[in-house]
């Protein structure tokens, strides 16, 4: 049932989605590479209101830190956790803040990664076994003999394989670093700031800026090149939408910079 759900919900229209923009822009060399690029523009404005959420959520976090009834309650209950926890959620819930709406669209990327995975897969199927599967993932409408076998170059990568460039010797894994980069930048933008090191949420966001950079980029240098393609589009996207709002936290890139400046007392 499951599989019969996933395969039909996720796999098949986004297979059919890829395959279709391939064949609007050709069949020629890179075309693959563009329509994932393309296939990546289009996750992002089905999913912008909750990308919005996101940017929301991060600059009420932002503001928060500044609040002196919040910075009053991490001084209060700095040894008692428990009670630090009740009182952020009391503040929370008479703010109308969500403190997970900036974790969200990260969550709900994670099946769009999966299904991109295997669509990639499935389109560039290689064995009888993968062609049988891409016939029965197919729609009636697609150009099946214009398109399939599709040519899977991008710049100088195979789309199908894991990436890396040869330097003095060294398989260099170049996409698998700029998705890690991005993603840590990304993070690391919509990070607010805090003075107080038992701010709980803040701890949260923190190791969430460590842990995604380091997941993702495992996933880039494991997985099809294609994936990671997907990452950084995804990621340099979401710095864009982040700066536009005036509200990029830039200081956090900068050792340090996560906290606020002190005051002294005269």
């Amino acid at each position: 049932m499951w599989d019969f759900i996933w395969t039909n919900i996720i796999i098949a229209p986004m297979t059919n989605l890829l395959l279709w923009i391939y064949d609007f822009l050709g069949h020629g060399p890179h075309m693959f590479g563009l329509a994932i690029i393309l296939f990546t523009i289009l996750i992002k404005v089905i999913t912008w209101p909750l990308n919005t959420s996101q940017v929301k959520g991060a600059q009420a976090m932002q503001e928060l830190q500044n609040d002196k009834e919040w910075q009053d309650i991490q001084k209060k209950y700095a040894k008692d956790k428990e009670k630090l926890a009740q009182e952020q959620m009391r503040i929370y819930k008479e703010r109308g803040i969500n403190p997970f709406a900036s974790c969200l669209p990260t969550l709900v990327q994670f099946p769009i990664i999966i299904g991109l995975y295997q669509s990639i897969t499935r389109a560039l199927s290689v064995t009888p076994f993968d062609m049988l599967k891409l016939a029965r993932t197919i729609y009636p409408f697609q150009n099946v003999e214009g398109i399939i076998p599709l040519n899977s170059t991008f710049l100088w990568m195979d789309l199908g394989r894991p990436e890396s460039i040869q330097i003095l010797g060294f398989a260099l894994p170049t996409l698998a670093i700029i998705v890690a980069l991005t993603t840590y930048v990304q993070s690391k933008l919509t990070m607010p700031a805090s003075s107080n090191p038992n701010d709980q949420s803040a701890q949260m966001t923190k190791m969430m800026s460590i842990y995604m950079p380091l997941m993702l980029g495992w996933f880039a240098l494991n997985f099809a090149s294609g994936i990671a393609v997907y990452f950084i589009i995804s990621n340099l996207l979401g710095i864009a939408q982040y700066a536009a709002t005036g509200r990029a936290n830039w200081s956090n890139l900068l050792p340090g910079g996560n906290k606020k400046t002190s005051i002294k007392k005269k």
